[in-house]
């Protein structure tokens, strides 16, 4: 690769584009990776330091639920617009652009003056890390040939895989160590380094390019999403502070209409120019549309599950945030194992049965997981959580690694794109339900068993009871919310049925013609917001 910027389109090569052998493509590689790298690590990292953020920064719950959900909703309003942008207008621009800034909106979150800003910090965080993640992929399929890209994709497995295991350490150990008194801003301020370095070392190595019929935005669709989302998660996000206001009643029912006027919008925007924000005839495909409702239903249950046990285990049990973070560990590693075991060796052989096996799995672990947590109470020490943690993390390994295969095995290949899309912003939009959802199942839960005159007693009592009372009315609320998430589980269990029996996997590099080998980019595409959610751990 040169340092000529001279764009070029999908499947075609310039002069000015070096040959495929030159090894400073692997620079840029390095720098996409490293950038996608460090949008994984800051979920992570999140919500590992969420007590300490409630703590220092004085939070509420409501603003505590929206600096998780509000960046993943912005991710998901944002993420095929942004891949949209990069085909239109080139995807090292948009790259550049959305790792600047994302380095600036890390630095807003790092220097937050109050909880306000840091909520909407992340919500610029979230919009911009929608312009530069979509990129990353786009970028390897233009610049390594298909014969290359099993070798690229591997890594990139590695490199999450890696995030999952480093990022709530990384995330435990800077709240921990207190760097120059900052608590946990540090979290944010460390994105600042790596973010200047890769858009100086982007703007040098990577090399621009276009798609040659990119589509046109749909704003119009855009809008309406985001508009019915908002709708639904801002009065369960701060219903319960409110007492439930009879507006928030309306504005839920409200989201339903909006989304059903996006549904006709889409289909005149499809009848008028063929470029809609949602291709709805990917609907009638059977697989496809069980598969995206058990992605949206999987994100809820993420979403309520990570961020409910994070405060379990800090809040409720005391520990220490490094103490926390790994107690972590055996889940993700069991992820990363068990998602490399079930595309190489089980999916090929066992079919649809192997995520039904893994729909089950994560069901078993919830269960053991309330069990011991009413069994040992406020003494469970983190070598007796690991064997529900290691069931629910293979569980769910066997789950995102073959899903997108599963889900786009029967959509027609002239859809794949529009399809990957759609899955990945299905799966964001789930997991900010379900962190709205939080103020129902568990924060509900609590303040019925931290009720004023059960609260009286405890204030009366002596320190330690006063601790162990409300610890308890915390393990109390988490078994509550997994209560919710093993029925989850279930649920996606019975929608996989409508999965097909043998999902194909399209993997990269493998022998076949460059028809192929394109296609199967675009569902290579929709797998990077699965290898998003094994990491939101901690």
């Amino acid at each position: 690769m040169t340092q000529e910027t001279t764009p070029v389109e999908d499947g075609k090569t310039t002069d000015a584009t070096a040959s495929v052998g030159d090894r400073r493509r692997w620079f840029a590689l390095a720098i996409v990776m490293t950038a996608a790298f460090m949008d994984l690590v800051d979920v992570t990292i999140v919500n590992i330091a969420i007590p300490s953020i409630k703590e220092d920064a004085g939070a509420t719950e409501s603003q505590i639920q929206w600096i998780t959900a509000g960046y993943a909703l912005a991710f998901a309003a944002g993420l095929i617009t942004g891949g949209r942008l990069g085909d239109i207008h080139g995807r090292k621009r948009l790259f550049l652009i959305g790792i600047g800034g994302f380095t600036i909106a890390s630095a807003l979150c790092g220097f937050a003056a109050n909880p306000e800003m840091l909520v909407a910090s992340r919500i610029l965080q979230g919009a911009m890390a929608s312009l530069m993640v979509p990129q990353v992929l786009s970028i390897v399929h233009a610049t390594f040939p298909a014969h290359e890209r099993g070798k690229v994709f591997g890594l990139f497995g590695a490199i999450v895989g890696l995030g999952a295991v480093s990022g709530p350490l990384l995330g435990a150990l800077l709240t921990e160590w207190n760097l120059f008194g900052l608590e946990w801003r540090p979290i944010f301020l460390i994105n600042l380094p790596v973010g200047i370095v890769g858009l100086i070392l982007g703007s040098r190595f990577i090399t621009e390019s276009k798609a040659a019929r990119a589509p046109k935005l749909d704003l119009v669709g855009v809008g309406l999403v985001t508009l019915g989302l908002l709708m639904l998660l801002y009065p369960l996000t701060r219903g319960r502070e409110l007492d439930w206001p009879v507006w928030g009643y309306v504005a839920m029912a409200g989201s339903l209409v909006v989304l059903a006027v996006l549904v006709a919008y889409e289909r005149r925007k499809r009848a008028r120019d063929g470029s809609p924000l949602i291709e709805l005839s990917l609907f009638r495909v059977k697989s496809f549309a069980a598969g995206i409702a058990v992605q949206t239903v999987f994100g809820v249950a993420l979403g309520i599950f990570f961020l409910v046990w994070t405060l379990y285990m800090q809040i409720g049990l005391g520990w220490s945030a490094l103490k926390a973070g790994l107690t972590g560990v055996p889940f993700s590693l069991a992820v990363s194992t068990a998602a490399g075991l079930s595309v190489q060796k089980l999916v090929p052989r066992f079919g649809r049965g192997v995520l039904q096996a893994g729909a089950l799995l994560m069901g078993l672990g919830v269960l053991l997981y309330i069990w011991e947590s009413e069994r040992y109470g406020l003494g469970i020490e983190p070598w007796q959580m690991a064997l529900p943690l290691v069931v629910m993390g293979a569980g769910m390994g066997l789950i995102v690694a073959p899903l997108t295969d599963a889900i786009l095995s029967e959509v027609p290949r002239e859809h794949a794109g529009s399809a990957s899309g759609l899955i990945n912003t299905v799966m964001q939009m789930g997991n900010a339900l379900g962190l709205g959802l939080v103020s129902v199942v568990f924060f509900g839960v609590l303040d019925d068993r931290l009720g004023d005159g059960a609260s009286g007693e405890a204030a009366g009592a002596s320190g330690e009871a006063a601790r162990a009372f409300v610890g308890s009315a915390f393990a109390d609320a988490f078994q509550s919310a997994l209560v919710w998430v093993a029925v989850v589980m279930g649920a996606i269990f019975l929608l996989m049925f409508a999965l097909p029996r043998k999902p194909a996997l399209h993997l990269e590099g493998a022998e076949g013609s460059a028809e192929d080998a394109e296609a199967s980019e675009d569902v290579v595409a929709a797998g990077e917001s699965e290898a998003r959610e094994p990491v939101v751990v901690g």
